[in-house]
């Protein structure tokens, strides 16, 4: 009722609303990109929002794995709040692992604000009904409910088989002898170009590139035949095709007329995790499932060209849990009180200086590993999410500013810095809930955790 009362009342207040698209990679490596450093996979399209926005050297997501990334990214809020920390193996028919139904979501915020809503490609939150993107504040929505599919076939077939490609009738879209990236490309263009251009939109672009399985088209690998180790020359190709189709969707904004007032980022879920799909993280340390640099260090590009300076570096530490906030403000729409993240935008302008952030925070019970990012300080544990370690891991006092790299543990030296960091992590730590599901992921056990996580909840 509010958002119609002000669309009445204040029309030109909805004309000045940018349009919000979040372009989400997927496992792709800290340094794949050229305006990242690197030097074998030009990525021009995706370098442009570094020309003409902001690039974040120090931009982290809110996890090291893919499914939890997307819940904080979506909802603005650390998703450890909620218990939604790990993925889980296949498809879940139970209805059990997903978003909770509880959260409310920046496709919600926004819709309630007199946005159009749309979603394409990986979904990962939840495969049941409740759980689907129409339900979570998406009007439309083009893509796969599952968190991988096949490149060149219709349905998933991938571990662990869920959906087939859904179309934006809702009813699967079949194709043949195309190129999954670039129907992605293709479906987000479509979305831009079919609204109403008096109404401004938000649309979440999840590519599952270069996510496996590698595999690329020759339009692609053609551009590589330099590159003599082919799972990289795979994966450049894949992340080639992804700049493809960010510069489609860039191309239809400049043709809509809507390139200069839509706020854009590109991040990407995880870090790379290098052998497994030849993506480099260089010089981070570790790897998607580490609570490492190198696995919750990502590219971070923010463009608006109607209000953020073009080409500027900004290097203090900002998060995907920023995203929500940055863009309801930019909406002119009030954040909810229980946002974890800031609005990037007036850092951004030099209207406020000094870090967004003074602490970051990760936490995967499931796996023991944790870390907490204070100042230029880092604490955090060593093992990664395919460890489960036998005892309780000792974690590891980093400082960031000179050793980027985490290879110098200065615990023993730093005993005061230590102390500081792991009581800061114990009472952000302290009041959060049960994972809502861990390794454990039989329904009966995820029932009974969820159980106590609700009467956990009532207590406080």
């Amino acid at each position: 009722m509010r958002s119609l009362l002000l669309l009445i009342l204040c029309p030109a207040l909805f004309a000045a609303q940018p349009n919000v698209l979040i372009l989400f990679s997927d496992d792709q490596g800290s340094a794949d990109l050229s305006c990242q450093g690197s030097k074998d996979i030009p990525t021009p399209n995706i370098d442009s929002l570094a020309k003409n926005g902001v690039r974040c050297t120090q931009g982290y997501v809110s996890s090291c794995m893919c499914s939890p990334s997307r819940a904080g990214l979506l909802t603005g809020r650390s998703q450890s709040r909620f218990g939604h920390e790990i993925n889980w193996e296949g498809r879940d028919d139970s209805g059990l692992r997903g978003l909770p139904v509880t959260e409310k979501t920046l496709a919600d915020h926004l819709k309630a604000a007199g946005y159009r809503t749309g979603c394409v490609g990986k979904w990962h939150l939840g495969d049941v009904a409740k759980f689907h993107p129409k339900q979570r504040g998406f009007d439309e929505y083009f893509g796969h409910i599952g968190g991988s599919h096949d490149y060149f076939a219709s349905k998933d077939g991938g571990k662990g088989a869920t959906y087939a490609l859904e179309g934006w009738d809702g009813k699967p879209f079949e194709f043949e002898n195309e190129y999954l990236t670039d129907i992605k490309g293709r479906a987000a263009c479509e979305f831009i170009r079919k609204g109403d251009a008096a109404k401004p939109w938000f649309l979440y672009v999840a590519f599952n590139a270069p996510h496996g399985p590698l595999q690329a088209s020759e339009k692609y690998l053609s551009r590589f035949a330099g590159i003599a180790d082919e799972k990289r020359r795979t994966y450049a190709a894949m992340v080639s095709a992804l700049d493809d189709a960010v510069g489609a969707i860039l191309g239809e904004l400049k043709a809509q007329g809507a390139l200069d007032n839509t706020l854009i980022f590109f991040l990407s879920d995880n870090g790379g995790p290098l052998d497994r799909n030849g993506s480099l993280n260089t010089p981070l340390s570790g790897e998607k499932g580490f609570m490492l640099e190198g696995g919750i260090r990502t590219p971070y590009l923010v463009q608006w060209k109607a209000k953020l300076p073009a080409g500027k570096v900004y290097e203090q530490p900002v998060s995907s849990l920023d995203i929500s906030a940055t863009a309801l403000a930019a909406a002119k729409t009030e954040a909810p009180a229980n946002l974890d993240g800031v609005n990037l935008i007036p850092y951004f302008i030099g209207e406020k200086e000094g870090r967004p952030h003074e602490a970051l925070y990760w936490r995967m019970t499931a796996r023991g590993i944790w870390a907490i990012r204070l100042g230029d300080w880092k604490l955090v544990t060593h093992n990664g999410w395919h460890e489960i370690p036998a005892a309780k891991p000792k974690p590891r006092l980093i400082h960031l500013a000179s050793d980027p790299g985490e290879l110098h543990d200065l615990s023993a030296k730093e005993p005061a810095k230590l102390a500081e960091l792991q009581n800061a992590y114990n009472a952000w730590a302290a009041p959060l809930p049960e994972p809502l599901w861990t390794t454990d992921v039989s329904p009966e056990a995820v029932k009974a955790r969820q159980e106590r996580v609700k009467r956990q909840n009532m207590k406080k």
